[in-house]
């Protein structure tokens, strides 16, 4: 008669499977810490746009957040031409400006007050064509409704579109018109917050045009 033999394979163990409770708490936990994670990372970056202007405000002149964005209006014949090599690829990053003043303007289709400053904005550019590059960062827009507002108000310098969050944030922007104005080595010089004035223009380029040390 045949014995069992203590040598014979075990049948491996079953899989424990999650009950439907478990597994509904497993993945609430997970929701929670990815919601954690995205507030974390928003107050940091929020933390240091904010930090940003508040170290304008004491006048500590903090190098401009960089930036490689997609060129949205591709006019270059107000810029100097020492930077105009940088439209070539249709992209700009902030950083082959370097060497020449830059007066950059967060704006929107949207915005009544960008449709207000616009023309101020177009005869600096003008005004100013050989020393400084006027740029547009278009922010929380529609490319197609941003093209009509630069081709219904003519605008005649180049503006680059951010479709996401960085630069808004980066900048410690908290809605639109703003103007930075970033001087030849990178460094934020003065800042406007809302629509600017021909009078506040000339000013703030004049700082610009003549930061040193």
């Amino acid at each position: 008669m045949a014995t069992s033999d203590s040598t014979d394979l075990e049948e491996p163990p079953r899989q424990r499977l999650l009950r439907p409770h478990a597994l509904a708490q497993l993945l609430a936990v997970a929701f929670v810490a990815l919601l954690l994670a995205l507030l974390v990372w928003k107050v940091v970056h929020g933390s240091s746009g904010a930090g940003l202007v508040s170290a304008i405000k004491r006048g500590d002149r903090p190098v401009a957040p960089t930036f490689d964005l997609p060129v949205i209006w591709n006019r270059r014949q107000l810029w100097p031409q020492r930077v105009r090599p940088a439209l070539a690829d249709d992209r700009i990053s902030l950083t082959e400006l370097r060497g020449t003043p830059v007066v950059l303007n967060f704006w929107a289709s949207w915005c009544i007050p960008c449709k207000e400053e616009a023309p101020y904005l177009a005869a600096a550019a003008r005004a100013h064509r050989r020393d400084v590059a006027f740029l547009g960062l278009d922010v929380q827009d529609l490319t197609r409704d941003a093209r009509h507002f630069l081709d219904r108000l003519d605008v005649p310098y180049p503006s680059v579109r951010d479709g996401g969050e960085s630069s808004y944030t980066a900048y410690g922007l908290t809605g639109v018109p703003e103007t930075y104005y970033i001087d030849d080595r990178g460094r934020i010089v003065a800042h406007a917050v809302g629509a600017v004035s021909r009078e506040e223009l000339e000013r703030d380029i004049a700082l610009l045009i003549g930061a040193r040390p």
